[in-house]
């Protein structure tokens, strides 16, 4: 049996929080899940600073990130997590309702590992969560140092 992976989702929306994690439930891929909800909390979360200071200090398999974020936006803490020597490696998912080509170009300049418009139908985006929860937390074999659930 394939061990899980951590996943860090970084999204200010809370409904689109409920159905990420609905989804990844029907796969019981929900339990290794951290929600952060703005862009400083995330790298908070990354750097084991402020109130996750105590946290271990293994990597989440994949991060599911927005771009549209408060304090720091998606794209900064892209650019954060890939010019990082010790974050670098984990992938990053950007999940978002932009479909703006600047956004997207953007993101893979700063080494995005993959691109998803968030869909508008409830169906198309609870089964897109669940084929990206079960890629890269099942599937996808994550960087060394990467938390594994035992």
């Amino acid at each position: 049996m394939h061990e899980l992976g951590r996943i860090l989702i970084v999204e200010d929306d809370p409904s689109d929080v409920e159905l990420t994690l609905t989804a990844l439930e029907e796969y019981n891929l929900a339990n290794e899940v951290v929600v952060t909800r703005d862009g400083e909390e995330a790298l908070d979360y990354l750097y084991c600073r402020g109130k996750f200071q105590t946290r271990t200090g293994e990597n989440p398999a994949v991060v599911l990130l927005d771009l549209k974020l408060p304090k720091v936006n998606g794209l900064e803490v892209l650019q954060q997590i890939k010019g990082d020597e010790k974050l670098g490696m984990i992938p990053v998912v950007v999940l978002t309702s932009s479909r703006e080509e600047g956004d997207m170009v953007s993101s893979y300049k700063l080494g995005v590992n993959a691109f998803v418009v968030k869909p508008v139908d409830f169906h198309e985006f609870v089964n897109a969560i669940k084929e990206l929860g079960i890629f890269w937390a099942v599937i996808n074999d994550p960087p060394p140092g990467s938390v594994k659930k035992k």
